[in-house]
C-alpha cells in the first residue's frame, strides 16, 4: 500500500494560512509531533529519494518509523510502509528496481533485510539470520549483500530461564545501552541473494565496521582496531579485504590514532576517510582531518588540517572531481568541497543553519539534511550553491506553534576569552528583562548550533530567556579552544558560563535576581561546578550529571579516557579531589536543585546525581530526585522526555517567578 501526496509545498501553504490563526506557544506535549528523518538514499537514476521517517505512537509510549520516498522535483510524496511494524534504513539496488529496509517483523531474531518493489506490492523478507545486523549495502552486481552482523547473544540459543553469571574479563566492561561488555564482536559477512548463503568475510576478537563495496565490486573497504587490546585505545585504522571467503584483510593506515569512515572514489582508485588530530591512545579534544590516499594506502594526504575545525563527513561526486564535507564552525555546520585536481577548498553553502549530512546525485547536484533555529531536519536540494526544500514533514506541527526567538551573541569571560552562544526569548516578548536560565550543552566536545533545539525553544516559550553557550571544551572553534580544558574541568567552562550570564544581564535581557541553570551529561556536571563556585543561582536542573568523580571510576565508561587525561586515582589522588569540589563543597552550595537520571546509564551512572542529592540534603538545600526506570544516557522514551520538560518548568517557575 501507497500514500501519495502531491505538490506538497502547494498544499503546506494552505494548511498555513489556516493555522496561523491558531497558533500557541510551544509545550513538552508538542515534542510528541516531531518526526525524525533519517537515512536518506538516492535512487541511481537521481529521480527520487529514499528515507525513513520516525514518528511517536503516544498509545504504545514509543517511536515506529516508515519508509518514505520523495522526488527529486519536489512533487511527489509517496509512503510505503504502514502499520506497527518498523521500517528503516531503506537502499535501493543498484538497477533502482527495488528498495531494500530492515525491520523486525515475523522474526524472533531481531532486524532483518525485507525487499520491495518499488512499483508497489508488499515487501518479502530476504534474511533470515541469528546476531544483530548494524548495516547492509548491495553489490554492485546486486548478486549479493555486505552485512556486518554482531555475535548473537547466548549464541543464538534461547535465553536461560535462570540467566547465567555475567563473567567480565575486559578493560573497558561496560558501555551506555550496550550493558556489559563480554566478548561479543561485529564482523562482515557475504549473502548470496538467490542462493541465501551467508558466508563470513571477518572474524577474530575484532569489531568491523563502515564496510563498503569498491565500485567493481571486488573489494571492501572497512575500519577496525587490531591492535593487541582494542579496548585500552581508539586506534582504528582503514583496511580492505578481497569479496570472498577465506581472504585475507590489508591494513592501509598507521597513524596510532583513529582513520575512520572510509568511502571509495567513483573511479575506485582513491579511498577518502577521517583521521584525529591526535595519535594518543585517546583523546576526548580532537577533531577530525579529511585525508586522501590511492587504493593500496600509498600517498596520504591531508585535506583540511589547514581549517582548525572537525570535519563530520564527506562525499564524493559522481565523476569523482570533487569531495564535498561538513565543517563545524562557531555555532554553523556547512559545506564545503575539495577539488582534486587543482587541490584547493571552496565553500559550497554556510549560514545560520546546521547542515547534518552530504550525497551526491547523479545529476552533478547534492542532497543534504539541514535544520534551522526554527525547523528541525527536512531534506534540501543542493543547486549551483542554493538550496530547494524536498520534504516537508515538519511543517504541519510548526504550521500551529508560536516559536522563541534565537539570536547569536558573544560575551567575554573574566579571563578575556571571547565566547559565542545562543540566546532564546518569547515571541511575544519585546526585549524586556526576564528570568533566565543558562542550559549547558553536553560533551563537552560538541556545539550549540543554529539547529533547531526543542528543550530550549519549550523552556523560553514558557516565559523564559534561555541562552546556550559554547564554553571552552567545545568544538567549532579550534583545537586549542576545545584542548583548554584537559585535565581541568569546572574551571574555564565555569568562567565562560558566568561571562555570558553578565552580558545577557548587562544586554537587559535578564534579570539578574533570578537566574536559573541547567544540563544534561556534561551539561549536568557544568551545573555542579558553577552553583558551587557562584551562589548567584536560584535554581538548577543537574540531569546525568556527577561530582565525586573518583566514584565514576569503574561505574561508568570512561575508564580510558580516566587514565591518559586524569591518571589513575591513586596515582593522582590531588587532582582527582580537585575536580570533584561540587561534593567536597556542597556547602557552599544554596541553589534549589533538581536532580534527575536513567537507572541504567552506564555513561554517567545515576550515583552521580544520587551522591549530590544526598549531599545537599544533608547541608539543608532543598533538592529533588527524579528517576527514569529502565533508561539509559538518553532519555528515549516519550513520555519521560515531556515528564523532562514538565519538570523543568513547573521548577523553574517555583523559583525564578
Amino acid at each position: 500500500m501507497k500514500k501519495l501526496l502531491l505538490l506538497i509545498p502547494i498544499i503546506t501553504t494552505a494548511i498555513s494560512g489556516f493555522a496561523q490563526q491558531n497558533k500557541k506557544p510551544i509545550q513538552p506535549l508538542d515534542i510528541d509531533r516531531i518526526p525524525t528523518l533519517s537515512g536518506p538514499q538516492i535512487s541511481p537514476d537521481g529521480k527520487w529519494i529514499a528515507y525513513s521517517l520516525s514518528e511517536v505512537d503516544t498509545a504504545k509510549d514509543g517511536r515506529v518509523s516508515h519508509l518514505w520516498m520523495q522526488s527529486w522535483d519536489g512533487m511527489q510524496s509517496v509512503q510505503l510502509t504502514f502499520g506497527d511494524e518498523a521500517a528503516s534504513t531503506p537502499k535501493w539496488s543498484p538497477d533502482g528496481k527495488y528498495l531494500s529496509f530492515m525491520s523486525s517483523r515475523e522474526s524472533k531474531k531481531g532486524g532483518q533485510v525485507w525487499l520491495m518493489d518499488r512499483r508497489g506490492g508488499e515487501g518479502k523478507k530476504l534474511t533470515d539470520i541469528k546476531g544483530d545486523i548494524d548495516d547492509y549495502s548491495w553489490s554492485p552486481d546486486a548478486s549479493k549483500l555486505l552485512l556486518t552482523i554482531g555475535d548473537p547473544e547466548n549464541g543464538g540459543k534461547d535465553e536461560p530461564k535462570t540467566p547465567l553469571p555475567v563473567k567480565i574479563d575486559r578493560y573497558h566492561f561496560k558501555q551506555d545501552v550496550e550493558g556489559y561488555l563480554q566478548h561479543q564482536h561485529q564482523h562482515l559477512y557475504l549473502f548470496d541473494v538467490l542462493k541465501k548463503k551467508l558466508d563470513t568475510l571477518t572474524k577474530g576478537n575484532t569489531d568491523e565496521a563502515a564496510a563498503e563495496w569498491s565500485p567493481d565490486g571486488k573489494r571492501i573497504v572497512f575500519q577496525s582496531n587490531h591492535t593487541a587490546d582494542p579496548d585500552k585505545n581508539e586506534n582504528d585504522d582503514i583496511f580492505v579485504i578481497d569479496a570472498e571467503p577465506k581472504s585475507t584483510a590489508q591494513q592501509l593506515t598507521v597513524w596510532t590514532g583513529h582513520d575512520v569512515f572510509p568511502h571509495w572514489s567513483p573511479d575506485g582508485k582513491h579511498i577518502s576517510y577521517l583521521r584525529s588530530t591526535s595519535e594518543a591512545n585517546y583523546m576526548m579534544y580532537d577533531q577530525d582531518i579529511l585525508c586522501i590516499m590511492d587504493a593500496d594506502g600509498k600517498n596520504n594526504r591531508l585535506l583540511t588540517q589547514q581549517l582548525d575545525r572537525p570535519v563530520t563527513g564527506h562525499a564524493w561526486s559522481k565523476d569523482g572531481k570533487m569531495l564535498a564535507f561538513l565543517v563545524a564552525d562557531d555555532r554553523e555546520r556547512y559545506v564545503d568541497a575539495y577539488d582534486i585536481s587543482s587541490g584547493s577548498i571552496s565553500n559550497v553553502i554556510k549560514g545560520e543553519y546546521s547542515v547534518t549530512g552530504v550525497e551526491a546525485n547523479p545529476n552533478g547536484s547534492w542532497l543534504i539534511q539541514m535544520a534551522d533555529p526554527y525547523t528541525p531536519a527536512e531534506l534540501y536540494a543542493l543547486e549551483s550553491g542554493k538550496t530547494r526544500r524536498l520534504t516537508f514533514q515538519q511543517q504541519q506541527w510548526l504550521n500551529t506553534v508560536n516559536l522563541a526567538s534565537v539570536k547569536g551573541f558573544q560575551s567575554k569571560s573574566s579571563d578575556g576569552t571571547l565566547v559565542s552562544g545562543l540566546v532564546y526569548t518569547p515571541d511575544s516578548v519585546n526585549r524586556k528583562k526576564l528570568p533566565l536560565i543558562l542550559f549547558i550543552h553536553g560533551g563537552p566536545v560538541g556545539q550549540d548550533e543554529f539547529s533547531f533545539d526543542a528543550t530550549r525553544q519549550i523552556l523560553s516559550s514558557a516565559g523564559f530567556t534561555v541562552i546556550g553557550v559554547n564554553y571552552r571544551g567545545s568544538n567549532g572553534r579550534g583545537l586549542s579552544y576545545c584542548k583548554a580544558i584537559y585535565a581541568d574541568w569546572g574551571n574555564k567552562e565555569v568562567k565562560d558560563l558566568l561571562g555570558a550570564v553578565d552580558e545577557m544581564v548587562k544586554q537587559g535581557l535578564a534579570d539578574a535576581d533570578h537566574l536559573g541553570i541547567g544540563g544534561w551529561s556534561y551539561g549536568g556536571i557544568l551545573t555542579n561546578y558553577t552553583i558551587a563556585s557562584d551562589t548567584r543561582f536560584k535554581a538548577a536542573a543537574s540531569g546525568a550529571g556527577s561530582s565525586l568523580q573518583t566514584t565514576m571510576y569503574g561505574s561508568d565508561q570512561y575508564v580510558l579516557q580516566y587514565d591518559n587525561e586524569i591518571g589513575q586515582p591513586w596515582k593522582n589522588e590531588k587532582k582527582w579531589i580537585q575536580l570533584s569540589y561540587p561534593f567536597f563543597h556542597a556547602d557552599r552550595i544554596k541553589t534549589p536543585v533538581l536532580f534527575m537520571s536513567g537507572l541504567k546509564d552506564f555513561n554517567v551512572p545515576t550515583a552521580g546525581s544520587e551522591q549530590m542529592y544526598e549531599a545537599l540534603k544533608s547541608a539543608g538545600i532543598t533538592a529533588e530526585l527524579i528517576l527514569y526506570p529502565n533508561s539509559f544516557h538518553g532519555i528515549s522514551k516519550p513520555s519521560y522526555q515531556v515528564d523532562r520538560l514538565q519538570r523543568y518548568i513547573v521548577w523553574y517557575n517555583k523559583y525564578l517567578k
